[in-house]
């Protein structure tokens, strides 16, 4: 079992999820915000979710208020944003610290082994680490790409690429 399937946080309902659940399961983790001018990206999140849920693709979502306060709210407000707004329906999990020493293991985590270009410090929101199905991590992405432009990489994790 990877690090990452030894993880747990709580969702956005408070419940306790160990992430033991998605072993054998690609996984896309993105810290998210609602008041941010990517925020539509959760459009685009969902889309990927819809295409290749059923192939074993997860999306986890990680509110976080560290860049520019985007996220201010609480639950009932990140959840309309997400659920009303956009329709989201992958797993978003309650609000997080991504940098710094209250970081949450998950981003600790993939800090470490995806450094980026800032000695692992994560920049802004909407950063997104791609994990394969043995839980360990595989690519870094900006917080501008658009989630249609993971999709070859998302495609090639489910093995679904020649």
């Amino acid at each position: 079992m990877s690090t990452f399937h030894q993880i747990r946080a709580r969702s956005l309902r408070g419940e306790a999820i160990d992430f033991s659940r998605y072993a054998g399961k690609v996984v896309l983790v993105v810290n998210t915000a609602s008041q941010c001018g990517l925020t539509p990206q959760y459009t685009g999140l969902e889309a990927l979710y819809q295409k290749y849920r059923d192939q074993g693709l997860e999306i986890l979502g990680f509110p976080c208020n560290q860049f520019g306060g985007q996220e201010p709210g609480g639950t009932k407000e990140i959840e309309q944003t997400c659920l009303i707004n956009y329709g989201v329906s992958f797993p978003m999990f309650e609000k997080v610290d991504v940098n710094g020493a209250g970081s949450h293991p998950i981003f600790e985590y993939l800090r470490s082994a995806l450094p980026g270009w800032l000695g692992g410090k994560i920049r802004w929101n909407f950063t997104k680490f791609l994990l394969g199905r043995d839980g360990q991590p595989i690519k870094r992405f900006a917080p501008i790409t658009k989630p249609a432009r993971l999709e070859a990489h998302v495609r090639q994790a489910l093995g679904l690429t020649p």
